[in-house]
C-alpha cells in the first residue's frame, strides 16, 4: 500500500507539471497557433465539419503535448459540432469515424505517464522510450486515417431515402 501511495504521488507531480506546461504554452498561444497551422490539413481530413476543425485541432493538440484529460473537452465539442452538422445524432459520420480513429491513434510527442511511471520504478535510462514511442504513434496515426480513408470507400455513407 505504501508503495502504491509513493507511486500515486509521482504520478501526480508528473501531470502536474506537464498540465502547467500545457496551461503556460496555451497561455502563450502556441495550442492555438497550432491549432491554426493544423486547420488546413485536418479539413483534407474532415471536409464536411468545417466548424469542428478548430475543437478537433486543439483536441490533437492537447494530445500531442500529452495533456489527454485536457483534450477531452475539445473532443466532446468536436463531436457534438459534428453531430449537429450532419443533422442525424443518432448516425455516426464519416467524419465522426474518422476522428475517433485519429485520437485513438493520437501522436504524442512526449509520452509523460511511462516516463513517470519509468522514473518511480527506478529505470535507469527513463527517456530510452520517448523516440520509439512518437514513431509507434505516428506510424498508428498514418495507418488510422488510411484505413479510414479506404473504409470509406469500401463503404460509401448512404443517404436516406436511398436503397442498395
Amino acid at each position: 500500500a505504501g508503495e502504491a501511495v509513493t507511486l500515486c504521488l509521482t504520478l501526480a507531480g508528473s501531470y502536474m507539471l506537464w498540465m502547467g506546461v500545457l496551461n503556460i504554452a496555451r497561455s502563450a498561444g502556441m495550442v492555438e497557433g497550432l491549432a491554426r497551422i493544423a486547420k488546413k490539413p485536418l479539413s483534407l481530413l474532415f471536409p464536411r465539419s468545417e466548424k469542428a476543425i478548430v475543437p478537433i485541432a486543439l483536441n490533437l493538440a492537447a494530445n500531442f503535448f500529452c495533456a489527454g484529460g485536457a483534450a477531452t473537452p475539445f473532443g466532446l465539442e468536436a463531436m457534438r459540432e459534428m453531430s449537429e452538422a450532419s443533422g442525424k445524432s443518432s448516425v455516426a459520420t464519416d467524419d465522426m469515424c474518422m476522428f475517433l480513429a485519429v485520437n485513438s491513434a493520437a501522436i504524442e510527442l512526449i509520452p509523460a505517464g511511462v516516463l513517470a511511471l519509468r522514473a518511480a520504478a527506478g529505470s535507469q535510462d527513463v527517456f530510452c522510450v520517448v523516440l520509439p514511442t512518437f514513431v509507434c504513434s505516428l506510424v498508428c496515426f498514418i495507418a488510422a486515417v488510411v484505413f479510414m480513408k479506404l473504409a470509406q470507400r469500401l463503404f460509401p455513407h448512404r443517404e436516406e431515402g436511398k436503397k442498395r
